[in-house]
């Protein structure tokens, strides 16, 4: 993998940036303080807090014998008393969300209100430079070594707002929605996710099932000895048959389930009993919008069978589109995974369609992208890894070597033959 991007000097200035939004504020008469400052890959976070909206009442200055004072002027004299005060309310700062773009010249702004977990506003502002951040960046940090060391199925899916790397357990999620527009970072996000597991499973503990529509986004991966089928799947014929085979391989895990008396994956591959480990199967799907148009009903049962009940067998989808509108992401593929990734997107509807609010449309593509993982109340907001072609190219011909050869697992083509003759009515 290529070393770490080195950070380059930032022209903008932070402090100054921070005084220019407590500026814009109190122009607006909202009083409000910036107490912390993080600096991410993308964004820079201003952490504000509310001020006070004081109230007071003009009170008669007495005199010693309990009159009141008259000036020069013959009025009464008097005095400002404050009589109350309340914090100032988070919409007062959400609503200047146009008018703090416009004062930081910034192309565009995300508010977090508030930071969960904490008691401040985030202003997310781009940076004017941004900092690549590159799988070997992540993979190194004490984060991913600590899962990758539990799980198989770690996944290093990029760095947050503040530089913390964002690790995830794919086997805990357990399936993943990713949905983006055209250029936004979906397509290197799957490589990555795949890469990834490539770089700490070997083949007898993970293999993939690539569906590919497009047929050039899963190509370069179609030689590795990952693969449960001899193949990426890119015939639209074939893809029903392939989800029909991966639901059998599932029944027939849970009858071996059944015979040892274990209730899932990691019971049964530690069981004295067994003899052949059974590995993960992590089904990576492409562009799922192509799937919905040629069998929308199929595909849709298929999918939530499998998202309902695969989990335990050590089974899991990868799911991408570019297109997230509700006929391809429907109510229940959306029900059934409830970890999803957003790049950016075109509109709040989509972003709404895919994180059930809006948020995506605000992201700045290239790998900007808003996670949410099941446990969260809000979506994170990640830069993504990248990894080059180049980087992909490596990885692949060191597992495409010859002394790799007798690692690689049997493919279960025959699994899918069988499929395949049942879909088309045994012919």
């Amino acid at each position: 993998l290529n070393a770490p991007a080195e950070s380059e000097d930032r022209k903008h200035d932070n402090a100054a940036r921070a005084q220019l939004i407590v500026d814009t504020l109190a122009s607006f008469g909202v009083d409000a303080t910036v107490v912390e400052i993080n600096e991410g890959p993308t964004v820079t976070q201003f952490g504000v807090e509310p001020g006070w909206e004081v109230r007071y009442k003009e009170v008669p200055l007495k005199g010693e014998n309990g009159r009141n004072l008259v000036g020069t002027d013959s009025k009464v004299k008097t005095e400002r008393v404050e009589t109350g005060r309340t914090r100032v309310r988070v919409n007062r700062i959400t609503a200047l969300q146009n008018d703090l773009a416009l004062a930081l010249a910034a192309p565009s702004l995300r508010i977090e209100a508030p930071v969960p977990g904490r008691a401040i506003v985030g202003i997310e502002v781009p940076n004017n430079s941004a900092t690549v951040v590159t799988m070997r960046t992540v993979m190194e940090t004490r984060e991913f070594r600590a899962l990758s060391g539990k799980s198989k199925l770690a996944l290093a899916l990029g760095k947050g707002v503040s530089g913390v790397p964002a690790v995830a357990d794919l086997a805990k999620m357990p399936h993943l929605l990713i949905a983006g527009a055209t250029g936004s970072g979906k397509s290197v996000c799957m490589n990555s996710i795949i890469s990834g597991i490539m770089m700490n499973a070997t083949p007898d503990e993970v293999r993939f099932i690539m569906i590919d529509p497009k047929r050039v986004e899963l190509s370069s991966f179609a030689r590795i000895p990952h693969m449960a089928f001899s193949e990426v799947i890119v015939d639209m014929d074939k893809v029903v048959g392939t989800l029909q085979a991966v639901v059998g391989e599932m029944e027939a895990r849970y009858k071996k389930f059944a015979e040892v008396g274990v209730r899932n994956l990691e019971g049964y591959n530690r069981h004295a009993r067994v003899v052949k480990k059974l590995p993960y199967w992590v089904v990576i799907i492409d562009e799922l919008a192509d799937l919905m148009m040629a069998a929308p009903f199929e595909v849709e049962k298929l999918l939530c069978r499998l998202a309902q009940l695969a989990r335990a067998t050590g089974i899991h989808l990868v799911v991408a589109t570019q297109r997230p509108s509700v006929d391809v992401i429907t109510g229940l593929i959306k029900a059934n995974f409830p970890t999803r990734i957003a790049f950016a997107v075109t509109s709040m509807t989509d972003s709404r369609t895919i994180l059930d609010g809006g948020g995506a449309e605000k992201l700045l593509g290239r790998g900007d992208m808003l996670f949410m993982p099941t446990d969260a109340a809000k979506p994170i907001r990640i830069q993504g890894v990248y990894m080059s072609d180049p980087e992909v190219e490596r990885l692949v011909e060191w597992w495409t070597d010859e002394r790799f050869k007798a690692l690689a697992p049997e493919n279960s083509d025959e699994l899918l033959r069988a499929a395949l003759i049942e879909r088309n009515g045994g012919d």
